[in-house]
């Protein structure tokens, strides 16, 4: 029997034809995918599902979806994808991140034009039979600096065109090396100096803990008077009651939306404003790109099912179904020694090395650096994945450097993560026992042996007597509860870190609590 595959969004003939001419049985119903309850009562009979936005991937549907070995997502956003559930059972979870990267970048450009001369206002009012000659006064874009907060795949091609405008190009981003931002002709600033210089902004950046309203009241007090905002990334980088106020007061000349804290957006605190100009979402809508994604989403569906290759999967290696059980392991633990590694990294990285001791050195290392890379770089770009995060780092002309030792050490096998940034270097080791569970093993150089809990705090003390009972204290007094607490130090009464699991999250005030504390230098939480 030939794999069954069910398209439940719109695609295109052309991508239809893709799985036919592979011969997978094909149903193409692109109106299914918002009714839920259709959706359910059919989805066992499917190998294979390839959808856009309109349909959503939830737990109750995959338990549903007995059969089901992949879904594909025409696009780069999986938010209509339950990730965990589909992981849990075995789906494999697939994405199209590159393929709208230059529509996106063209939307961007477009909606900085038409803010700078005003053109959907002086449209409106031509078209009204008015001819208000002196009130559309816009102002030029050649040699205005642009700010592009995030200069990933799509910042780096607004960069690009915005200089070709004749603008001098500034950006902010974290994962941003001096080498990449030479070779993109930009000049790599902080967000203060951003915000400050900048007669335009644009943002281009994921939306995480870390950028959520990134421009805010106080950031936009800081910014040039007149400044105008363009986000066609996604609704939340910006507080947008904050930027209603700053239009009002005139701080704020223009901003031009395509994304919105809530879509769709029916009412939102910038419509209405005559210097804001607002798009439904299009930053992905030409034909070129719904084409290309519908197409690389087909192809890799195509290849999964026929022959398990592995492309663009958010939720699983690009490895060999023979390969996955010995492997599965050590890819939960590179992953997560990237992650604990990301989420203590705020600088610009320039060079990762992962170092591979003992019989893992004889796996597939490539794999393994991929898991380990897309762990690191995920806590600031959420949407990246396995496969994609070597792009995604070369990009940022972040040297990733694999070093493999065949002699094993004190461990059967160890992995170390190496981070390298503009102004410190810190490495994290860990390894797998024999229960299969990942451990780290070493951080900085102190001995410890932990598991990884969904929750943790990392925190950096001095080792003096005191801070185990008021740290524990602490989380009594908040109503924490400790689920496992594991410390390491370089030698009596020196430096010394501890590694805590706890029961749900920690506020911040708590966690300002314990950077308080008498022995603590730093503490982070740590989410796994």
């Amino acid at each position: 029997m030939p794999p069954k595959v069910l398209i439940s969004d719109a695609l295109s003939d052309a991508a239809v034809q893709i799985f036919k001419d592979r011969g997978i049985d094909t149903v193409f119903q692109p109106k299914l995918g918002p009714d839920k309850e259709k959706l359910a009562e059919v989805i066992g009979d499917f190998d294979g599902l390839a959808i856009r936005s309109a349909t959503k991937v939830t737990a109750k549907l995959l338990e549903r979806a007995g059969k089901l070995k992949v879904v594909g997502r025409a696009g780069i956003g999986v938010d209509n994808v339950d990730i965990p559930a589909a992981t849990a059972k075995g789906v494999i979870v697939m994405n199209t991140p590159f393929g709208n990267s230059i529509t996106t970048a063209e939307h961007a450009i477009t909606m900085m034009l038409a803010l700078a001369r005003e053109i959907p206002q002086a449209d409106a009012s031509t078209q009204a039979g008015k001819w208000e000659k002196n009130r559309f006064m816009g102002v030029e874009i050649t040699n205005k600096t642009l700010g592009v907060i995030g200069c990933g795949n799509i910042g780096s091609i607004v960069a690009d065109r915005a200089q070709g405008l004749r603008m001098r190009v500034i950006a902010f981003d974290p994962f941003l090396s001096p080498e990449r931002a030479r070779d993109l002709g930009v000049e790599k600033v902080d967000l203060p100096e951003l915000f400050k210089r900048a007669d335009f902004i644009t943002l281009h950046t994921p939306l995480t803990d870390k950028t959520r309203n990134i421009v805010d009241a106080a950031s936009i007090a800081t910014m040039k008077k007149g400044v105008r905002i363009i986000n066609c990334a996604r609704g939340g980088l910006v507080d947008e009651a904050a930027l209603r106020r700053a239009l009002e007061s005139g701080q704020v000349a223009g901003a031009a939306f395509d994304v919105f804290v809530e879509e769709p957006a029916k009412a939102n605190p910038l419509f209405g404003h005559p210097n804001v100009i607002c798009t439904p979402h299009l930053g992905a809508s030409t034909s070129e790109a719904q084409e290309n994604v519908a197409l690389q989403v087909a192809e890799q569906m195509s290849d999964y099912l026929l022959n398990g290759a592995i492309s663009n999967a958010v939720n699983f290696p690009s490895i060999s179904a023979e390969e996955a059980p010995r492997l599965k392991p050590f890819v939960a633990l590179a992953e997560k020694l990237g992650s604990f590694a990301g989420q203590l990294t705020e600088s610009g990285l320039t060079k990762v090395q992962i170092a591979y001791e003992g019989q893992v050195a004889g796996m597939n290392t490539k794999a393994l650096t991929s898991a380990a890379i897309a762990g690191l770089l995920r806590p600031m770009l959420q949407d990246v994945n396995v496969v994609s995060a070597p792009v995604v780092a070369k990009e940022r002309g972040i040297v990733i450097e694999e070093v493999t030792r065949e002699a094993a050490g004190d461990y059967d096998s160890l992995i170390t993560v190496t981070v390298t940034t503009e102004r410190q270097s810190r490495h994290v080791s860990g390894t797998v026992f024999a229960d299969g569970r990942p451990r780290i093993v070493n951080i900085k150089g102190i001995r410890m042996d932990a598991e990884f809990g969904p929750s943790m705090v990392y925190i950096t003390n001095l080792d003096k007597p005191g801070f185990i009972g008021k740290f524990s204290s602490t989380m009594g007094d908040a109503g924490i509860n400790i689920a496992t607490f594991h410390v390491g130090r370089e030698a009596p009464g020196g430096n010394a870190v501890a590694l805590i699991e706890i029961d749900g999250i920690m506020p911040p005030d708590v966690l300002a609590k314990v950077r308080a504390l008498p022995q603590v230098q730093s503490a982070r939480v740590l989410r796994f």
